[in-house]
Parts: structure tokens; sequence; C-alpha cells
């Protein structure tokens, strides 16, 4: 653990922060902050920026709403940088979109990124701009009834290879149940933070209760 005193501002006694979300690890932005506005976004446990434009402190969210709860502060080898974690209230960037980062400079024609945030977007759009052929697009289309016998069939699958105690048949069937969970996520309007924030919920309750029993 290290402390602000730790901390190298810059000659304008500011330190860069790269704000990234808890849910989906993207970048939703990166901003600067001196030393008050590090101190008030540690004690409020919310974002708090120094605007270089106006030269003044912003809490993120005071006029819009859009609040970012504060998971870790991650400061890098030098102590010049920091990784701020949250949990937003809404939009990120004053456009209006998720994440301030959102035009592809470059990207490789080989290796592709990928993460659960963007299946779920892939699996979305199969259902509001509907693609022939596509089986995704064939489950929306058939309605809840459907999607949850494929769930019912999947969860099947894991149990019988789990059974069989084969593990690469397991991971196959895990990964078809983990699909077909999106597609009924996405049909029931469920998000992968809705997720997260139950999971969350619980780790606490578990922690609560494991601090219980040590103190008694």
């Amino acid at each position: 653990m290290i402390n602000v005193n730790d901390l190298k501002f810059d000659e304008k006694g500011l330190i860069p922060a790269v704000v990234v979300d808890s849910v989906t690890k993207k970048v939703l932005t990166v901003a600067y902050m001196n030393r008050e506005s590090l101190e008030i976004s540690m004690e409020k446990g919310l974002t708090c920026f120094f605007s270089r434009s106006r030269d003044e402190l912003w809490l993120k969210g005071e006029t819009s709403g859009n609040y970012q709860h504060i998971v870790s502060i991650t400061a890098d080898c030098d102590g010049d940088a920091l990784v701020v974690v949250v949990e937003k209230d809404g939009p990120a960037c004053h456009k209006g979109t998720d994440s301030c980062f959102n035009y592809i400079l470059w990207e490789s024609d080989e290796l592709q990124e990928f993460s659960l945030q963007s299946l779920m977007n892939l699996i979305e759009g199969r259902k509001t701009e509907k693609k022939e052929g596509s089986y995704t697009t064939y489950l929306f289309e058939k309605g809840i009834d459907k999607i949850l016998k494929k769930v019912g069939e999947e969860c099947t699958e894991v149990i019988i290879a789990a059974k069989a105690d084969d593990k690469k048949e397991t991971v196959y069937e895990i990964a078809d149940l983990a699909y077909h969970t999106m597609v009924l996520m996405i049909q029931m309007g469920i998000s992968l933070e809705d997720i997260h924030r139950e999971l969350a919920s619980r780790h606490v309750i578990d922690k609560k209760v494991k601090q219980e029993k040590m103190t008694k």
C-alpha cells in the first residue's frame, strides 16, 4: 500500500487517471487529478477530477447524475499515473456514449479482441437487426419458450460431460450454456452489470458472515 505523498504529480500538480469499468474492464476515459481532487475522490468514493480547460475541480456526475463509484485506485510502478476502477451510473463520455474511446484508429486482421460484453452486443444486434440464416436470430424469432428449452438442454449436457469427468467436453458445454444464457438475458433485458451487481452483493454478504464467525 502507498499513500498520496508517494505519488509523483507533474509540474502543474496533476496526475493522469485512467478510468476503467469494473464490469466490462473497458477504458471509459482518461482524466487528470490533483492532490485535492484525489483526496476528495477517496473521501467520497466518487471520481473527482481537475479540469485543465476550466482550471477547476469537477465531481463526475454532479450535473449529469452519471456518478462513478470507485472500486479501487491503483498507482503504476513509478507512481506517476493512476488506474481508477469504477461502477458507473451512466455514460462516461460527455457525448452520451458509454466510453470516450469509440474511434478505432487501427486493428489487427489476425488478432481479434473478445469480451463478454462484446458478445452480448453481438447477440443483441441479432435481435434488433435480424440477420437471415443466423442461429441467434432464429432463437429470438422462436421466442422465450425455445430459448428456455435450449438453456435446459445445455444444462443437461454440462451435467453429462462433468459426470463423465471429461474436462474438454465440459468446457465446450459450459460455453454453449453461457451463450444460450446470454441470449436469455438479452431476451429479458438483463445486462452483465445486473449479474455483476448481484454477485457483488453476495460477495459482501459472504464476507460479513465470515467476519461474524471469526468474532464468535
